[in-house]
């Protein structure tokens, strides 16, 4: 199951050393400490830079503080499939501006899509996963297009990136080793990775259909562990005593049975338990995103929309229980009213990651028309709030 990728490894010395746990605990504190703030923008804006629409975002904080946030840009028009490219943009200032649009692939008129990035803390480099298809078929047949119905019509693809984002490797194709027998339609996240450093220090993970992607020696090579089946667009998190868990969209037929997330907790060694729905977290069958943005305080953050119905109503929840409960919340778009978020389409996919000025970054979807869904553009706000904004004068447990 494992590759090798056409590259060669090194590790570049002046890059910063990850921050120690006394450094992060201190900074932690002093930045809970100051007054509560919010900003937003549109940062992929559909419409502009040459595509149509901009969904399913993913971003991360590189080793040197750089934001680089992913998208898919979609050429012509706003649907999952035809002409789609992997795009970016970077931030050198915790998000304050951004550079102009990147391309990290647009080869052919296929669909370069599912973007799911990683950082890895020992070497600084950036991993970046996708999925693609031909522009002749898509997931069911539908508008002309053929079914992707034969294993290998979804393929697995990665880049990565030595010099901070800046530029990007030609992706290479993992479908041989990565891609397991009998899969046909698959996806990868989409969202973030991890890397581990409790259980196998320095691990990479990949969440993806079915299965964790994985690798222990920096990305030279990769293989997979199955997991239960049933649910799809996961999120990963490490928690405090080295266990993994999977926060997932449900599918069709956990959905019926509770219109919720749905949790599992393992580890690649052992194997994961079967899928079971959180309570709190509703879901309306929509990708969400989840970040440790403690460990000591333990504090896990969770993004979607939390409605049953509507990919609207986004909220940001705070655990200190890895994950078992959620007692601290607040909607990302609080100046509108639940109903108002969904008749101006604020919401959808996320991503988040925790920049150096300890705040959290969210890059969060919009439907800039929800009366003409299938014309609208779609777009990408940027978030940007810190842990009091969060708690809005609550105290924490």
């Amino acid at each position: 199951m494992a590759g090798v990728l056409s590259c060669t490894r090194h590790v570049n010395p002046a890059e910063p050393a990850t921050p120690s746990a006394e450094d992060v605990a201190t900074n932690a504190v002093a930045a809970a400490a100051v007054a509560p703030y919010h900003n937003t923008t549109v940062l992929f804006n559909g419409g502009s830079e040459g595509y149509h629409s901009y969904r399913i975002p993913s971003i991360v904080r590189t080793n040197a503080g750089t934001l680089i946030a992913f998208a898919e840009g979609r050429m012509s028009d706003n649907k999952d499939y035809g002409n789609i490219n992997l795009v970016f943009k970077r931030s050198t200032d915790n998000g304050t501006s951004w550079s102009a649009l990147g391309e990290v692939v647009g080869v052919g008129p296929g669909t370069w899509g599912n973007p799911t990035a990683v950082v890895d803390r020992n070497t600084g480099w950036i991993w970046l996963w996708m999925s693609w298809n031909s522009g002749t078929v898509n997931q069911g047949g539908t508008d002309g297009y053929d079914p992707i119905d034969t294993w290998g019509d979804r393929k697995v693809y990665v880049s990565w990136s030595e010099n901070d984002g800046v530029s990007w490797a030609t992706p290479v194709d993992k479908t041989s080793s990565l891609l397991p027998p009998g899969f046909v339609w698959d996806a990868m996240g989409p969202g973030v990775g991890l890397q581990t450093s409790v259980d196998h220090p320095g691990r990479l993970i990949i969440p993806a259909n079915r299965r964790n992607i994985y690798s222990d020696d920096h990305g030279a090579t990769w293989q997979y562990q199955l997991v239960p089946n049933g649910s799809g667009e996961p999120t990963i998190i490490e928690l405090i005593d080295g266990r993994l868990q999977r926060n997932d969209r449900p599918g069709s037929a956990q959905f019926e049975t509770a219109k919720r997330r749905w949790i599992s907790t393992g580890r690649i060694e052992t194997g994961w338990s079967a899928f079971a729905p959180h309570n709190t977290l509703l879901d309306p069958r929509c990708e969400g995103s989840v970040l440790r943005y403690t460990g000591e305080p333990s504090r896990i953050m969770f993004l979607n929309p939390a409605s049953t119905e509507r990919r609207c109503k986004m909220r940001i929840r705070i655990s200190y229980d890895e994950g078992a409960t959620w007692p601290i919340s607040r909607r990302t778009h609080d100046w509108l009213t639940d109903e108002e978020t969904c008749d101006q389409g604020k919401g959808g996919y996320s991503s988040m990651a925790k920049t150096a000025d300890f705040a959290v970054a969210a890059l969060i979807e919009i439907n800039e028309d929800v009366s003409n869904n299938a014309t609208s553009h779609r777009s990408i706000e940027f978030h940007k709030f810190n842990l009091p904004w969060i708690l809005n004068g609550v105290t924490e447990p």
